[in-house]
């Protein structure tokens, strides 16, 4: 049994905390800024209602042997409040948030050994009731080592997949360039559903914003080559790509956006490497003259 909190319960920290908890054997806590009765997730395999300690006051946090973190990349310095605390016996901190630089995000109160990245692969939303609905599987990419394995083994006998994989920044690249695509679909304010899918020319923005990512991963290490974005572009024309865009959903709700987790730092990463990205760098200009 591992003592775990999940910070930031919104759809992915509540689906994680779901499938922790139907292990049976953990001891869940839930930090959350507001009192939360109920956490009810509706999987693919039935409703879960998860009834742990909830704590709203990082005052309050005690050390636990696992903190799992899903809140919003731009929220790492409210998130890290509850940090101290729940990290007081030198708990692995595991960063399931959008972006390549869940590192660099966190080093201010993390130490790098203590870190644990997490790219995250899991359709989900949050309903206005709060109720949060997982509409398919849920898979986890976590790098190789002590830590991956013990991350992974925390999730024995939940209904997820979790990979341990030793080229970890090639899952984290190419996770980013799926996501910087969705971007279109911000700006347009409509879901991709909504689009003609056919249309050759949204097509060839999708494939190239996907290409401006791709060569900036490359630069990083990341081994990708331009299949990749061919594949996320045909994935999204065809409609068998995930449409759900929770970035969307926030600009649709006037709420904060992950633009620079999911633009800027390919903006930021491809000026470093002398690599240009033009349409990266328009979505994240126009987002942020709007004040997103």
């Amino acid at each position: 049994m591992a003592r775990a909190a999940v910070v930031g319960v919104g759809a992915i920290g509540g689906v994680l905390a779901a499938l922790l908890d139907s292990t049976a054997r953990h001891e869940i806590t839930l930090c959350t800024r507001r009192p939360l009765k109920e956490l009810t997730v509706k999987t693919p395999d039935g409703v879960v209602r998860v009834k742990t300690r909830n704590l709203t006051d990082p005052a309050q946090a005690e050390a636990v042997d696992w903190v799992l973190v899903a809140s919003k990349a731009y929220d790492a310095e409210s998130t890290a409040q509850w940090l101290p605390g729940l990290t007081a016996d030198g708990a692995p901190v595991a960063v399931a948030q959008n972006g390549v630089e869940h590192r660099e995000r966190f080093a201010p109160w993390v130490k790098q050994e203590q870190l644990v990245p997490v790219v995250v692969h899991i359709s989900v939303d949050r309903q206005a009731d709060g109720t949060i609905w997982q509409r398919g599987p849920a898979r986890l990419t976590v790098e190789e080592g002590r830590l991956g394995r013990e991350f992974a083994e925390l999730f024995r006998g939940s209904n997820s997949e979790v990979v341990v994989t030793e080229d970890f920044k090639t899952a984290l690249w190419r996770k980013l360039c799926g996501n910087s695509t969705g971007t279109l679909s911000v700006l347009a304010k409509k879901p991709f559903s909504a689009f003609k899918l056919r249309d050759e020319a949204l097509a060839r923005v999708v494939l190239e914003m996907a290409l401006e990512c791709v060569a900036v991963g490359r630069a990083e290490g990341a081994q990708l080559d331009d299949s990749t974005a061919q594949r996320i572009a045909d994935g999204i024309m065809r409609g068998t790509g995930d449409r759900a865009n929770s970035m969307l959903a926030d600009r649709l709700a006037g709420r904060p956006m992950e633009i620079d987790a999911r633009n800027g730092v390919i903006v930021r990463l491809g000026e470093r490497h002398g690599i240009a990205t033009p349409l990266n760098r328009m979505a994240v200009a126009l987002l942020r003259a709007e004040g997103c």
